[in-house]
């Protein structure tokens, strides 16, 4: 009997090329009618256009996610009788890339070079290192651990927080949750790439962001709900020395009359830190399915209760 497989993203073109490529045996790939959905037993989705289709999937036992964050489909009104897996271990050298691209640029002054050079001087800047530099980040898994890994290579500072507050591999050290309060004071740079869950909600509140020092630079490349961005905004605007570099919204694309779009102090960008491509997707969907035809527990399985 042939598993039926539901395609639900905003490239189905170029996905259906590449599961042809992978020629997986018994898999047919069905419409995305009412009735088709109905009798798909595997879904290939991202999760916003997956989440309103739920109540349609009679036979769905498995989703694989096209993106890492599976928020959407983990409301308290969501159904949770299916085996949920997400996309993971390919975000880590990206988000480096996000990060450690800006604060290079930021403390060896690019940008003031480049406003000198429109001028024509030729004046040399007093510039930082990166070398001791402390950075908390805030999530230690396989993302946060690329990052620990990338700072250990310009000789930071690494401390890791997490709900368990496990070693893991590249941080100096790490620390559960409830020692966020003391570490955010002293770090130089502080780095979210917490997932969205009921415990990560707003645990970057307006008491935690006033712990920040008043020159430190702030990432959220993680969920926009792990960050209270009103708090944010009014903290960034009474230090404004402080950075912030902002790639995930509560709300996105983030709307027009927030407040924050006028820090000058801030870099936005939208969503765009680490995308995944449909190959790596596929290859992963990929390797999935042939432990899921051979009864082997299928990687990167979320936890309804957690969130991740």
């Amino acid at each position: 009997m042939s598993n039926k497989l539901l395609l639900l993203t905003s490239d189905n073109e170029r996905y259906l090329q590449l599961l042809e490529e992978q020629n997986l045996p018994e898999l047919d790939i069905a419409g995305d009618t009412p009735d088709h959905i109905a009798r798909t037993n595997i879904w290939l989705a991202d999760p916003p256009l997956a989440a309103p289709l739920l109540g349609l999937g009679k036979n769905l036992k498995w989703l694989q996610s096209t993106y890492a964050g599976v928020d959407k489909l983990l409301s308290t009104q969501q159904r949770t009788d299916y085996l949920l897996t997400n996309v993971r271990e390919m975000f880590g050298p990206m988000m480096s890339e996000y990060v450690f691209g800006y604060l290079i640029a930021h403390f060896r002054n690019h940008h003031a070079y480049r406003d000198l050079q429109k001028q024509k001087i030729w004046q040399a800047q007093p510039d930082q290192q990166l070398r001791n530099k402390r950075i908390l980040i805030i999530g230690t898994g396989s993302i946060g651990q690329h990052l620990a890994k990338t700072a250990k290579m310009f000789a930071m500072q690494t401390i890791g927080i997490s709900r368990s507050g496990e070693n893991k591999p590249a941080f100096d050290d790490c620390y559960n949750v409830t020692a966020l309060a003391q570490e955010l004071p002293l770090a130089d740079i502080i780095v979210s790439v917490l997932p969205s869950s009921p415990q990560t909600h707003r645990i970057l509140d307006k008491s935690q962001l006033s712990r920040l020092k008043s020159d430190a630079i702030f990432f959220n490349v993680g969920r926009g709900n792990a960050v209270d961005l009103v708090a944010l905004n009014e903290q960034l605007k009474a230090q404004p020395r402080m950075r912030a570099v902002l790639d995930v919204f509560d709300v996105e694309p983030l709307i027009k009359t927030d407040d924050i779009w006028q820090r000058e102090n801030v870099i936005i960008t939208p969503h765009v830190a680490a995308p995944s491509s449909p190959e790596q997707v596929i290859n992963i969907f990929a390797e999935n399915y042939r432990r899921w035809l051979k009864g082997i527990d299928i990687k990167y399985q979320i936890d309804f209760k957690l969130g991740y």
